[in-house]
C-alpha cells in the first residue's frame, strides 16, 4: 500500500512548537542599550551643569571712570511727556544698543562696577570708536580687540552665558 502519512491525530501527541528565544534576546539587548544611552545622556548633562560658570556677566573699564553727574536735567515745569505704549528697543539707553559714533556715560560708582548708559556726547562721556559683537572671554580679550583701534582710551565688555549677546566697546574719553 503506500507509505504511511503521519498526522497529529494519527497516533500520538504532536511535538510542542519551538520557542523563539531570539526575540527575547533582541528585546533584552534593546532595553539594555536604551538604559545605557539614558545613563550616558544624564552623565553628560550633569557634566555640562558642573562645567558652567556661576559668575554674572562682567563689564569693566580699563581705567577708573569719573564720578557720575548728580545734577538733575533742566526741564520746564509746564512740559508734559506722554508715556509711550510700547518701548522701542532702539530708544533704550542700554549699552547693548549703542553703535559706533554714539556716546555713553558711566553712572556706576567711582572705582566700582561700571553702569554705562547711552547719552549725548559731552565732556565726561565716552565716544564709541568701535563695537565688536561676538564671543568675548574677558578683560584680556577686550584689551586685545581694542588694541587694534586707533585712539581708544578705555574698553568695556559684556560677557553673558549666551555668546551671541557678548560685545566689546572700544571707547575714547571726551
Amino acid at each position: 500500500m503506500g507509505t504511511p502519512v503521519s498526522s497529529p491525530y494519527a497516533g500520538g501527541p504532536a511535538p510542542p512548537p519551538r520557542r523563539r528565544r531570539r526575540g527575547r534576546a533582541a528585546l533584552l539587548v534593546a532595553v539594555l542599550a536604551t538604559v545605557a544611552l539614558l545613563v550616558l545622556a544624564g552623565g553628560a548633562a550633569v557634566l555640562h551643569l558642573i562645567d558652567q560658570d556661576d559668575e554674572t556677566p562682567v563689564a569693566t573699564p580699563s581705567e577708573p571712570a569719573p564720578a557720575a553727574r548728580t545734577d538733575p536735567p533742566a526741564t520746564p515745569a509746564s512740559a508734559t511727556v506722554a508715556a509711550p505704549t510700547t518701548p522701542a528697543p532702539e530708544s533704550s539707553a542700554d549699552p547693548r544698543f549703542v553703535k559706533a559714533g554714539q556716546c555713553v556715560r558711566n553712572d556706576g560708582p567711582a572705582g566700582g562696577k561700571p553702569k554705562l548708559l547711552i547719552s549725548d556726547c559731552a565732556p565726561q562721556t565716552y565716544e564709541v570708536l568701535r563695537r565688536i559683537d561676538g564671543p568675548t572671554s574677558g578683560e584680556k580679550d577686550a584689551a586685545a580687540k581694542c588694541a587694534k583701534v586707533d585712539g581708544y582710551t578705555n574698553w568695556y565688555f559684556f560677557d553673558s552665558e549666551l555668546d551671541t549677546l557678548d560685545f566689546v566697546l572700544c571707547l575714547k574719553q571726551r
